[in-house]
């Protein structure tokens, strides 16, 4: 990966244009989780440190190029210098007039947060116009927003190719976790992708079974790739019509010498409720008036097997309805045999994907994988093998 990071830049006596995502939970004009803004707060102290003015550029909602009053960044001020632990200025702008004079008046050791970029219609359509304005702000780029970096926006693709660039803390970290986990991993690998649906997964799937030594496959996923193989799931969650695309991955898995694990045994029920009454039954005999809610236990066991005769695991998705006991268990255990394996200096574990941060987190686990990414689509598109616009214009 050829890009810079904060430690190849000459950040003294600079303005510092730092694009990081914050784009963070609000309920009554109040910050209810600021994971988020925390996890910038390296980014802008090793800038400060170094000397530089850290201007930090973000979006927030969707305020389609439009200004929104309730979609001001402004709100998320107090959060963010709790976080810092000192004050941070406010510019009613992220480009002309406003944002001169806000960066005009800072001094060493401040910091300065810029009003929603996509207050701007330009921001979205990546408008060159827009980003040479905010360029015109700063001497150096430096992008900390992996979870935006899928993105050709101006302020996370076009300003990078207008001055010297490079990744902030928590971008570099990512960078560094993916490429560990696909770009060049230790072998075997082994990928566990979960979830309802095969039919949103396409991609992911194509590229995880060129790469990868085995998948695991679990959810409702799982019961679309049993129908797949002539199996009756039942009432189960599945996509009956996706039976021969199901059938087409597992013909690429085979010729690329990667082996699919799908489950074993399955816990069923007749209906999908908290502590609903539920059995374990072998995967091919789920009676034709219940569903599959989870991987049973032989089926863990085997996870449990692969995760110890594999270098590197990437994680995306739940086993089963993880939400709901006692449709966790499988999921749970999955996961605590993967933090042990991590733990013990074993396993290169990395996660990522909405679902899979929550269940992760459920499970009392989060913080004993090697990386956990918060970046959603982001992570998903990596997964798939696409470029990442934003990570692209930092390589050149």
């Amino acid at each position: 990966m050829d890009w810079k990071t904060l430690d190849d830049l000459d950040l003294k006596d600079k303005l510092v244009l730092v694009r990081v995502d914050i784009n963070v939970p609000v309920e009554a004009g109040r910050v209810t989780d600021a994971t988020r803004i925390e996890k910038i707060v390296p980014t802008i102290k090793d800038i400060l440190k170094a000397g530089g003015k850290p201007i930090l550029l973000a979006h927030f909602g969707r305020p389609k190029g439009e200004v929104v009053p309730e979609m001001s960044l402004r709100v998320t001020l107090p959060a963010l210098e709790a976080a810092l632990g000192q004050k941070v200025s406010f510019a009613e702008d992220c480009v002309g007039v406003p944002a001169k004079k806000a960066v005009a008046a800072m001094q060493p050791g401040d910091v300065l947060l810029l009003e929603n970029t996509r207050f701007h219609a330009g921001e979205e359509k990546n408008d060159p116009g827009l980003a040479a304005g905010m360029a015109a702000l700063g001497n150096v780029y430096v992008n900390d927003a992996f979870s935006a970096a899928h993105r050709a926006h101006a302020s996370t693709e076009g300003i990078a190719h207008l001055m010297p660039s490079g990744a902030g803390r928590l971008m570099e970290a990512e960078l560094k976790a993916l490429n560990a986990a696909l770009g060049q991993p230790q072998h075997p690998v082994v990928a566990v992708v979960g979830g309802a649906k095969v039919s949103t997964k396409l991609d992911l799937l194509g590229n995880l079974v060129k790469k990868v030594d085995h998948l695991i496959i679990g959810g409702g996923m799982a019961n679309t790739f049993l129908v797949a193989k002539g199996v009756d799931v039942g009432k189960s969650l599945a996509e009956r019509d996706m039976a021969d695309t199901a059938r087409e991955i597992l013909k690429k898995a085979d010729a690329a010498g990667c082996r699919i694990h799908l489950p074993i045994d399955v816990v069923i029920a007749r209906e999908f409720r908290e502590g609903a009454p539920s059995e374990t039954v072998a995967a091919d005999a789920c009676p034709a008036d219940a569903m599959i809610l989870d991987a049973g236990p032989k089926t863990v066991a085997a996870i449990g097997k692969v995760f110890e005769d594999s270098r590197t695991l990437i994680w995306n998705g739940p086993l089963g309805a993880f939400e709901i006991a006692p449709f966790d268990k499988a999921t749970n255990a999955a996961a605590r045999k993967a933090a042990d394996l991590t733990k013990a200096g074993a396993l290169v574990s990395v996660a990522g994907g909405g679902d899979t941060v929550a269940a992760l987190n459920k499970a009392g686990v989060a913080d004993d994988f090697s990386f956990i990414s918060t970046a959603g689509g982001a992570f998903l598109e990596w997964m798939e093998g696409k470029e990442l616009p934003g990570v692209v214009a930092l390589e050149s």
